[in-house]
């Protein structure tokens, strides 16, 4: 690569893919006279499987969509993308990130379910990884469980964790000799041996090397709980990371030609998008919640205080994975979203429905009302998961007993603080592809349920990952797209918490519009809406009642610019946790009052997409 695409000179344009499961898609970013700004967007199958057997055709696919839009050449007469620019030929950049494969899944074990085993949990989740299961000594399973649950998932790794730095090394010595016994062959691929990470006691080394040197590919680095009340995860995702590029990733067909043409490694498709919410994060200084519900799984990502956490359920997903949605959450929680009377069995049978042909879309406003409705619920039961694991650590700063170390209960208090949270942000079909953006918005509150003041925002067309790999190389020109050409602006949630007696006004709100203040009393149960375009932004104070509060505290005013968007400014008065009628007829009533001061679903958009 050529000085002019180093990050130190000038970078005139980027040219960046994602390689999707089933989706290649590919951005061109070039730098104007405003910075750096996405130019087009092309994307096309991915190949990896027959007749092709190679990922870079639908690469080349995508870029070529891209070349045509662009009117100017990307790809050379060798069929590679030309690097760097040449005149109007090719780009400075070229990344790539990937989730070709299927991603990778991962089996984690550690000593302690609560302590060592949910860091490691912890690291694999931040390296990107889906976690297959979780071992542990005091998980209540058999050793021979254990073993044929080790065989029978086939994960494309395994961290082995356990033991503070110095303490007792027999339990992580009776992992790994676990691991050991079950012999565990990867998913792809039979002519390597499983990678194997051990992050322990580093009194435990050479036990766990004499038991799996032979049988696995064992890579050993610095113990991700070296003292009770610290974590050390960096090393051990750094490892995971390093280990997808080479063993797993490289089995998709053509990987090597693609990684051959980067400017930069090929980064997992999630481990990407972590990357620019944790750089918009920092660079805004601001607590920001990320969420990406697609057909199979759906990741939360946080960064609350500076601290990153990503978690995936990898069972709540809007298509293969619809049925279980309803079976986790149950068909009375589906129901109270949906704004009309619908007999049982036929809800059962519009999910069941989605799940035989999971590639379809709704062709009417009822079939959308019910599948937004599924998605409130996927993404509440994955926020749930997702505080329950974004946690301080169990013990620090407190006295314990080997007894409280061995308790099967959670750990300590969620990290992800709603009240506190600047930024919500939405991505994956059913948000970024509502009909109506403000859909999009209720579907945020109503799953987040974000109190205080929050401003919400989509990703438009899902170009996160490709900037994720961008801001590790130029977080400023990442930064830039990501704020201008990647986020759609849904509007800003205003969300008081706490009651009042019937009748009193849960706050008093003042708002300058651009065509004069708006004052009103915002009551308990309601959900009001006033329009703001983006880019303005409102003047507004806030009066809650004395014992209510919108985040300086109970009965404390605030007074704050809010941020403008596709839905405006919405004020929510139902309640923090969300009140919802249990009575069918007052359930119908209500949701259809909120639709319609938010007008959801107008007559005039009957057919959807209209």
């Amino acid at each position: 690569m050529s000085d002019t695409a180093k990050p130190g000179g000038e970078i005139r344009s980027i040219l960046a893919t994602d390689c999707g499961s089933t989706t290649t898609k590919a951005i061109l970013i070039e730098k104007t006279a405003e910075g750096y700004r996405l130019k087009v967007r092309g994307e096309a199958p991915t190949t990896v499987e027959a007749p092709f057997d190679d990922v870079t055709v639908g690469v080349l696919n995508a870029v070529t969509e891209c070349q045509e839009m662009a009117g100017r050449r990307l790809v050379g007469e060798d069929g590679k993308i030309v690097v760097p620019q040449q005149g109007d030929t090719g780009v400075d950049l070229y990344l790539s990130t990937s989730s070709a494969g299927g991603g990778l899944q991962m089996l984690v074990a550690g000593v302690v379910r609560n302590m060592t085993a949910e860091s490691a949990e912890r690291a694999a989740l931040g390296a990107g990884a889906i976690v297959m299961d979780v071992l542990a000594s005091n998980d209540k399973r058999q050793p021979h469980e254990q073993i044929s649950r080790i065989r029978h998932l086939r994960p494309d790794m395994i961290l082995l964790s356990g033991g503070v730095d110095g303490g007792t090394t027999s339990h992580v010595a009776a992992l790994a000799e676990l691991v050991s016994a079950a012999d565990p062959k990867p998913r792809l691929g039979a002519s390597y041996q499983l990678p194997v990470v051990f992050a322990g006691n580093i009194g435990a080394r050479e036990a766990v090397a004499d038991a799996l040197s032979d049988k696995t590919a064992l890579s050993i680095v610095d113990n991700l709980r070296p003292t009770l009340d610290e974590e050390n995860l960096d090393p051990a995702r750094d490892q995971i990371h390093d280990l997808f590029m080479e063993h797993v990733m490289a089995q998709a067909p053509g990987y090597d030609k693609l990684k051959s043409w980067t400017s930069a490694p090929v980064m997992p498709t999630p481990g990407a998008v972590g990357n620019i919410i944790q750089t918009i994060a920092e660079q805004r200084g601001i607590n920001v919640l990320g969420v990406d519900i697609g057909g199979a799984t759906t990741d939360v990502f946080s960064v609350f205080s500076g601290q990153f956490n990503r978690t995936v359920s990898a069972n709540l997903g809007m298509s293969y994975s619809v049925s279980n949605v309803l079976a986790s959450t149950g068909l009375a929680n589906v129901l109270r979203w949906v704004p009309f009377d619908i007999d049982e069995g036929e809800l059962r049978n519009r999910i069941k429905n989605k799940m035989v042909r999971p590639t379809t879309i709704p062709s009417m406003v009822r079939d959308l009302q019910v599948e937004q409705a599924i998605a409130r619920e996927a993404l509440r039961l994955s926020l749930i998961q997702h505080k329950e694991f974004a946690t301080e650590l169990k013990g620090v700063r407190k006295t314990r007993d080997i007894s409280e170390a061995f308790k099967q209960s959670g750990s300590g208090n969620t990290l992800v603080k709603m009240m506190q949270l600047d930024l919500l942000v939405g991505s994956g079909g059913v948000l970024s592809h509502a009909p109506r953006r403000i859909q999009a918005a209720l579907m945020l509150v109503d799953a987040f349920e974000p109190e205080g003041v929050t401003t919400l925002a989509v990703d438009s067309i899902f170009m996160m990952p490709q900037l994720g790999v961008l801001a590790t190389v130029l977080p400023q020109a990442a930064t830039e797209v990501f704020e201008r050409d990647c986020l759609i602006l849904l509007g800003s949630c205003v969300a008081p918490v706490g009651t009042t007696k019937r009748g009193t006004p849960l706050a008093r709100i003042s708002v300058t519009l651009p065509e004069g203040t708006r004052e009103f009393d915002l009551q308990a149960g309601a959900l009001e809406a006033l329009p703001l375009a983006p880019g303005r932004r409102a003047r507004t104070r806030i009066e809650p009642a004395r014992t209510v509060d919108v985040g300086a505290g109970p009965g404390t005013a605030v007074e704050d610019e809010l941020e403008g968007g596709e839905g405006g400014l919405i004020f929510d008065g139902r309640g923090r946790p969300l009140v919802i009628p249990e009575d069918a007829a007052e359930r119908v009533a209500a949701i259809q009052r909120w639709t319609g001061n938010l007008d959801l679903y107008p007559a005039a958009a009957a057919a959807v997409g209209a």
